[in-house]
């Protein structure tokens, strides 16, 4: 499942909707559907997203949270670390050499660090 997926699942569990019926409310497969929601699909357009977010009346806070999560949801990353440091590359190859073996608490660790210190060094702003 991908994070969009997840959410997306949410949603319909919420509402007591199924696939087959939310897919075929926005006229798509419900085999695309399901594709998309399992990680086996590329990101959805952001056509389709919005369609998704009226379909559930979702507003502002809601709306912008299921677009974060798509452009998340890719299932296929390409990292290019090209013109980034030689440890940036090295990063690079180790997360995709080992992300199939890490458990869900190490993968939470590592984004949390990751988000903490992005975060950290946003506030403290430009270094000039």
């Amino acid at each position: 499942m991908t994070p969009f997926g997840i959410k997306i699942r949410e949603h319909r569990a919420k509402r007591g909707i199924s696939l087959k019926k939310m897919a075929e409310d926005l006229g798509v497969s419900s085999a695309y559907f399901s594709a998309l929601e399992h990680g086996h699909r590329g990101r959805p357009g952001s056509g389709l997203i919005q369609q998704i977010c009226g379909y559930f009346d979702l507003m502002w806070d809601e709306a912008e949270e299921l677009k974060r999560l798509a452009g998340l949801s890719h299932p296929r990353v390409v990292v290019d670390t090209s013109g980034l440091s030689a440890r940036a590359t090295e990063l690079a190859n180790k997360l995709a050499e080992t992300i199939g073996n890490m458990d869900e608490e190490t993968i939470d660790w590592i984004l949390h660090e990751i988000e903490g210190r992005v975060g950290a060094k946003r506030q403290k702003g430009p270094t000039h």
